[in-house]
């Protein structure tokens, strides 16, 4: 059973912890990431628009312009802009921070939405378009691995599982490459990837596996930057129900030799529920868990993909 002592460091919009820092003085607390992810994660709490002076409660801004590069610019006093000023202390924040993990940003902020944030016209009237929040645009444009999503979003439990799961990935290659890379730690790091691989992407893990497959003739540092990149790439994906049935099925196969015909049949069964979405995913993973602790496996032991994050998570029993 892996052990997690040491915090993740992740970012977080502060109104998300509580903090009474909106516009209106009012927050967008959420109970998920203060009572359930707190317990791995060390959220760094930020709120840029108090950061470059703008009062609680204060008046609204938005976003106006061209939606790939909008200003910020007051609702009510369009000759407030505070454009210029987000994105220096965004630079400056992406600096400092170059050690997270992970940013959980709130929705429809000019300066923090991640996604689908309203962009207006000069006249008043929304575009069609949307854009990102200023501060949230310089981080996922310097760090375009970052694991980012909404808090919102993470109500979802397929996006919430796979954040969470990109998050601890993320972490994991940022330990390795503490001690600098080799050819034999990066192929080590692979075989645990492999499985999960074939869960969000089962074209990637035979690209990643090609990739590596002269990992010593090559410069170890610069094959860990594109082998990352498509790592990365690859989780972003959602696991399908489909892809994970197939890694079940796998996983299954090194127990072939070891279960009696009972057990073959429940595994097998439960295997199938879950591809007909009757059962959560934990259900027959914990059931290859159990199999695998009583006839160990060195291999499957590895798999990243058996408990890529904390049990009491639970972030499989909804999936």
């Amino acid at each position: 059973m892996k052990q997690y002592d040491e915090k993740i460091r992740v970012g977080i919009s502060s109104c998300l912890l509580g903090e009474e820092v909106r516009y209106n003085g009012g927050h967008k607390h959420s109970v998920f990431c203060t009572q359930e992810l707190s317990r791995y994660f060390e959220f760094i709490s930020e709120c840029p628009e108090v950061s470059i002076g703008l009062g609680i409660p204060r008046k609204p801004i938005r976003l106006v312009g061209n939606p790939s590069d909008p200003d910020v610019v007051g609702v009510d006093d369009p000759a407030i802009n505070t454009t210029q000023p987000l994105k220096e202390f965004a630079r400056e924040k992406v600096k400092q921070l170059h050690d997270l993990c992970g940013y959980i940003f709130i929705k429809g902020s000019p300066s923090c939405g991640l996604f689908r944030v309203k962009v207006y016209n000069d006249n008043g009237f929304p575009q069609e378009e949307m854009g990102r929040g200023v501060y949230a645009k310089v981080f996922t444009d310097t760090y375009p691995l970052l694991p980012v999503e909404e808090a919102g979003r993470l109500q979802d439990a397929v996006l919430r599982e796979n954040f969470i799961t990109r998050v601890f990935a993320y972490h994991n290659w940022q330990t390795l490459k503490q001690g600098g890379l080799t050819a034999k730690k990066l192929v080590d790091f692979h075989s645990c990837y492999k499985y999960s691989l074939m869960a969000h992407n089962p074209q990637s893990y035979t690209d990643l596996g090609r990739m590596l497959a002269d990992a010593g003739k090559q410069d170890s540092e610069q094959l860990g930057e594109k082998y990352f990149a498509a790592l990365m790439n690859s989780l972003e994906q959602k696991a399908s129900r489909k892809s994970n049935t197939n890694v079940l099925m796998h996983l299954q196969g090194y127990l072939k030799n070891y279960l009696n015909s009972k057990e073959k049949e429940k595994l097998g069964e439960a295997i199938e529920q879950y591809r007909n979405g009757i059962l959560p995913l934990i259900v027959p993973v914990t059931m290859l868990r159990s199999y695998f602790h009583t006839y160990p496996n060195d291999y499957i032991a590895l798999q990243s993909y058996l408990q890529p994050y904390p049990d009491d998570l639970s972030l499989r029993n909804q999936i």
